[in-house]
């Protein structure tokens, strides 16, 4: 089995579609719009989220080479443009180093986190 950032990488879909996802992606909440996309109640971490909306996204695509009547292309580009903001995510918290201890962490606000709420 591939990692998430492999399956990120191997991922082809039109440039249309490529691209409404890239510039929805720059609007992107994680609380308002996952939880939209996934379902409500907890959030996932984010390597579970990507999964799961590969998932998603993988059955979005198959309906859409076959043609389904039952094909959105609004959905299609909500769960393309989570995937590319959660892809962003996961991104930024591997990168992000991990703190040694608690007390610097709580010394922290949540906006110097990047934790800023969503308008």
């Amino acid at each position: 089995m591939q990692d998430a950032f492999t399956r990120l990488t191997l991922l082809r879909r039109p440039r249309i579609l490529a691209r409404a996802a890239r510039l929805g992606a720059q609007n992107y909440c994680r609380q308002r719009d996952l939880r939209r996309i996934l379902g409500y109640g907890i959030l996932p971490k984010p390597a579970a989220a990507v999964m799961q909306l590969l998932e998603l996204e993988s059955a979005q695509d198959s309906a859409r080479k076959a043609g389904e009547a039952g094909y959105s292309l609004i959905r299609h580009v909500d769960v393309l443009i989570a995937l590319a903001g959660e892809a962003a995510f996961l991104r930024n918290t591997a990168a992000r180093p991990k703190t040694q201890t608690a007390a610097f962490q709580d010394r922290r606000s949540a906006a110097a986190e990047g934790n800023v709420p969503c308008p």
